[in-house]
């Protein structure tokens, strides 16, 4: 269970990381 979770708190991260780098005006 805490390794699935994990995974969804990294792909997140993964996601929050790239959209910043996409659109760094918006933040």
């Amino acid at each position: 269970m805490g390794m699935i979770l994990l995974m969804l708190i990294i792909l997140f991260l993964a996601g929050y990381l790239l959209y910043a780098l996409v659109y760094p005006e918006k933040l």
